[in-house]
């Protein structure tokens, strides 16, 4: 079965979603849906027709499934027409633009047993896969903490191409870290309390260019987070990975790094650290094993399409579920509230 899919939004990862389902013979684009006069030379580009609005869109007869990769704000209202549809949708990060609008669109799912992929797509890739499997496996005994960063240059013409970058909202909070969020998730559980600081020493932008967080997790394990758009640092996950190759890579670092009671696992390296025995810890003796984990290179984008299809196929439920995309809202959102607030901040 060829699937056709529809592109709502054809800025920059609109534009990336085009580009895979047009390289893919297991899907069709079948149209792009944006006002915006750019689109046209896309939708002529693909052969495909261009509707302003998803009302445009199901009056001239429905796809097969639906990408919603628009401003953040349209999220809610446009998810819940095509649900209402009765499509299958996959629909870019962040879910919403607010934890209200979250919850209801969430009830509106429920009620229609909605099939909803929410694109944090670094779950699809390997280097988390692997690093799930390790945590699961209990190589490292029990989780004691995880560390990461996110720190990198943005350079300066970024900011007037896009003036709202510089304004609350803009900041590497509101825009990355969710990534990181739904990762430190998958890797230790629910987050159920953060405290933030946030500075905007470095650019004087009227929003943060740095944040430090500490996340307290349901396990009981604990971790920090120190995240800059305005450091000169190849430590953030794009330019380690190796997932995306429009960053500079630097395979030999790493973003994250998981501790446990039998051992240490560094991300993307893969570097582990274990003990064999009980009687073997100790920082006078050395690591019973330490090796470095195979992780095959594939592209978490072309992988989370594929994921995509067999869920409008019904063969599979969302990796990423609304849920799971709400709760990260709602732990960035409580990162934001921490810092302007001085405590720590509780999540439900």
């Amino acid at each position: 079965m060829t699937i056709r899919i529809a592109v709502a939004g054809a800025g920059l990862i609109g534009k990336d979603h085009l580009a895979r389902i047009d390289a893919d013979d297991d899907f069709t684009l079948a149209s792009i849906v944006d006002p915006a006069p750019a689109a046209r030379d896309l939708a002529d580009r693909y052969g495909v027709p261009l509707y302003p609005d998803l009302d445009a869109l199901f009056a001239a007869g429905l796809p097969d499934a639906l990408i919603i990769a628009t401003p953040n704000q349209l999220h809610e209202v446009q998810a819940t027409q095509a649900i209402e549809a009765g499509l299958p949708i996959l629909l870019e990060k962040p879910a919403t633009d607010t934890i209200e609008a979250g919850e209801r669109l969430q009830a509106r799912a429920d009620e229609l047993g909605a099939r909803i992929l929410v694109g944090h797509h670094r779950t699809h890739g390997a280097i988390m896969r692997v690093a799930r499997e390790v945590v699961t496996s209990g190589r490292l005994g029990d989780l004691v903490a995880i560390s990461g960063t996110a720190l990198y240059y943005k350079p300066d013409d970024y900011f007037p191409a896009a003036p709202w970058r510089t304004q609350p909202g803009g900041g590497p909070v509101r825009i990355n870290i969710i990534h990181e969020v739904h990762n430190f998730r998958l890797l230790c559980g629910d987050i159920p309390r953060v405290e933030a600081v946030t500075s905007n020493r470095t650019r004087g932008f009227a929003v943060e260019d740095t944040a430090a967080i500490i996340f307290t997790f349901a396990s009981g394990v604990l971790g920090t987070f120190v995240i800059s758009d305005a450091a000169g640092s190849p430590r953030s996950w794009e330019q380690t990975a190796g997932e995306m190759p429009a960053f500079d890579p630097h395979p030999d670092q790493d973003c994250y790094h998981l501790a446990g009671t039998f051992g240490s696992l560094s991300v993307p390296t893969m570097q582990l650290f274990s003990y064999a025995q009980p009687d073997d810890r100790s920082w006078w003796k050395p690591f019973s094993a330490v090796e470095r984990l195979e992780v095959p290179l594939v592209n978490p984008l072309v992988e989370q399409l594929k994921h995509f299809g067999a869920v409008v196929r019904r063969e599979a439920e969302p990796l990423v579920t609304l849920r799971d995309g709400l709760q990260n809202v709602k732990v960035v959102e409580a990162i934001l509230e921490s810092a302007e607030r001085g405590r720590p901040v509780e999540i439900s």
